[in-house]
């Protein structure tokens, strides 16, 4: 495992960057005014002088309704920004950890594993994907598709009819952590039992109240069911 002071992780400001913190608090957590991945002279900038080793680039343009209205933006971030940091590691030798979506599934039939055929259906998903196709550019690399969301359901109401491996930020940042030491290389799914984006809400707050909404009644498309086999996770951690 590479040692955490030669750790440093995009995107330190979001849900997964906060779990990270707490985790591996001796990384480098650059800001965005830092080390904005769209800005390579200024990435090299940050890193002359340090040495970092591996990269978690968890940087992102991560909301799908808004990459619907602004394509450009989840391009230039998720896409330009992450053949950037690729680029950067490829130069100093620094393996590289891409955190990715289950949304590059098309969702028709989940238990997706990571051989399976990948088919995004929205912009953000698209995206994503892009960036996955530039890590793969470079061999000292792994991969993580994933979902997750924060300790408290941010909605009043939640899908019945899309299926999920989604778990808490929290439960995935430690899961992350445990397969990152083992210093895999690929592509990996991590995630939890499949499950409905409404039974993960109530996972959460048993107790809560939370109103039940289907896919139909939203004006962006997302993918039925993305739901992971994270059997190689397990393998290679072994739990």
């Amino acid at each position: 495992m590479t040692p955490e002071t030669e750790v440093l992780f995009s995107g330190g400001s979001g849900l997964l960057g906060s779990v990270f913190r707490q985790k591996m608090p001796s990384c480098f957590y650059p800001s965005s005014a830092e080390f904005n991945v769209t800005n390579y002279e200024q990435m090299k900038s940050y890193w002359a002088g340090k040495t970092i080793r591996m990269v978690i680039h968890a940087a992102a343009f991560t909301s799908p309704p808004k990459a619907e209205r602004e394509p450009g933006k989840a391009l230039e971030t998720n896409i330009v920004g992450t053949a950037n940091v690729v680029r950067l590691c490829m130069e100093h030798h620094a393996r590289l950890i891409y955190i990715s979506t289950d949304y590059v599934f098309r969702g028709d039939k989940g238990d997706y594993c990571e051989e399976d055929p990948v088919y995004p259906v929205n912009k953000y998903a698209w995206s994503k994907l892009g960036g996955e196709c530039a890590v793969r550019l470079y061999d000292n690399s792994l991969i993580i598709r994933t979902t997750f969301g924060a300790s408290v359901f941010p909605y009043e109401k939640a899908f019945v009819d899309q299926w999920t491996s989604r778990e808490s930020v929290s439960v995935i940042g430690d899961m992350m952590i445990a397969f990152i030491k083992t210093d895999a290389t690929g592509t990996v799914h991590v995630g939890g039992p499949r499950k409905t984006v409404f039974e993960y809400a109530k996972s959460l707050d048993p107790a809560r109240e939370i109103g039940a909404i289907s896919v139909k009644d939203i004006n962006f498309k997302v993918p039925i069911d993305t739901s992971l086999n994270t059997s190689r996770y397990h393998r290679v951690v072994g739990k």
